[in-house]
């Protein structure tokens, strides 16, 4: 598969034993590029590596802050191998591709592998991306940098998002951290609804 539209590629594999705990396509895509963001920052596939820490695979699915540690509906076996601009989760889940929205902490199955999922967003990545956002916040001369994330107050699971939304780029980790904070409380909420 040729990957392009690339505007970052990972550094040199420094995390070989995380390659051997992955299934084969993708520790052989890693082999072959160590992840990579394309769409200028519409999608980032996470790498073998420990530093940069927004970019390694290791802090994202082992690590202190690793996904499954901050929403309950993501499993320690879940693999969250790449992300879109919003800081949605794409993992693998057995052999299927499932995404995590950040805003709520739920997660749905996408129904396809792991290199049907990268074809797909190849083929079209409008309808498997939030690219809508990124493209807004670019019309305004602004650019996402490797390791920034868009940030959209208020959160656009909300109503208040109905009159519009500030978007403006903030380093992953805040992003990672306002979400699971964010799809906490959301589902707080919920519960005391019922």
């Amino acid at each position: 598969m040729k990957i392009e539209h690339v505007n970052y590629t990972g550094p040199a594999i420094d995390d070989a034993e995380i390659l051997a705990k992955l299934p084969a396509d993708l520790a052989d895509l890693l082999q072959e590029i160590n992840g990579f963001i394309q769409y200028h920052g519409g999608f980032h596939v996470r790498g073998a590596c420990t530093a940069p820490a927004w970019h390694s695979l290791r802090a994202a699915w082992l690590g202190d802050n690793a996904f499954h540690r901050r929403y309950p509906n993501v499993k320690p076996s879940d693999i969250p191998f790449a992300e879109d601009c919003m800081g949605d989760q794409f993992l693998l889940r057995g052999r299927e591709v499932w995404r995590l929205y950040g805003e709520t902490g739920e997660v749905e199955t996408l129904e396809c592998g792991f290199g049907e999922f990268l074809q797909n967003v190849e083929d079209d990545p409008g309808e498997h991306l939030a690219l809508h956002p990124l493209l807004k916040f670019n019309r305004g001369g602004r650019h996402l940098e490797p390791g920034q994330l868009l940030s959209a107050i208020p959160p656009f699971c909300t109503e208040e998002s109905e009159d519009g939304v500030k978007l403006s780029a903030v380093s992953a980790e805040e992003r990672y951290k306002f979400l699971a904070s964010f799809a906490a409380t959301f589902h707080d909420d919920e519960e005391e609804d019922d």
